[in-house]
């Protein structure tokens, strides 16, 4: 195997992988890149199962080494949500990071964590086999927005040393987010998947 495919059309995560994935024997391609254009639906109550299902979609589409992720912000004071609807969370126009402060308002308690299941679709027969990998980054929700850097819910997500996400330096960032740590522990599985021969 010598290409990788990013089985995602959005702009960020394919910046954000190319960045975490770099380093890895083959080329790194975007469906955009392979002009294939699909629309997988995310049905599923659980991180993997909607990562599989993206990574299964697009590994069929394109016969490539596919990597896709389904990832979430819990927060605590929502029962631990939105989780796997954080995509879908609140009014797009309005932003979801802006939905999140207004659901939380000035409540106290504003734990949260970044969950990222990171799914690799292996082309096969019948069909494609896959593997998981899932990085976690703890932190809460921030009282108001910060920092230019990162997307999505990067300006309200406020780590430990009391910054948010989006004013780390991207290496940093990458070296502790959710993304990168799943990404960190798919990284030796990938290495060998792209070292081999193609099958057949």
């Amino acid at each position: 195997m010598t290409d990788l495919l990013l089985g995602t059309t959005n702009a960020g995560k394919q910046r954000e992988f190319r960045r975490l994935l770099a380093g890895l024997p083959g080329r790194i391609v975007t469906p955009q890149e392979i002009g294939l254009d699909l629309d997988v639906p995310e049905p599923h109550h659980s991180y993997e199962e909607n990562a599989t299902e993206k990574a299964v979609a697009w590994c069929r589409a394109s016969g490539l080494l596919t990597v896709a992720d389904d990832s979430g912000i819990e927060a605590e004071a929502l029962a631990w949500g939105p989780g796997v609807r954080s995509a879908r969370f609140g009014d797009p126009s309005q932003g979801h990071a802006q939905r999140m402060l207004e659901a939380l308002g000035d409540a106290d308690e504003r734990a949260a964590r970044m969950v990222c299941v990171l799914a690799v679709a292996i082309p096969g027969d019948p069909g494609p086999a896959v593997e998981t990998f899932t990085g976690v980054m703890e932190g809460a929700i921030a009282r108001e927005r910060r920092g230019e850097g990162g997307f999505g819910y990067d300006p309200i997500f406020l780590l430990p040393q009391g910054i948010t996400t989006a004013e780390l330096p991207e290496g940093e960032k990458d070296r502790i987010s959710h993304r990168g740590r799943a990404a960190a522990a798919a990284m030796p599985r990938l290495r060998e998947l792209l070292a081999s021969p193609e099958p057949g």
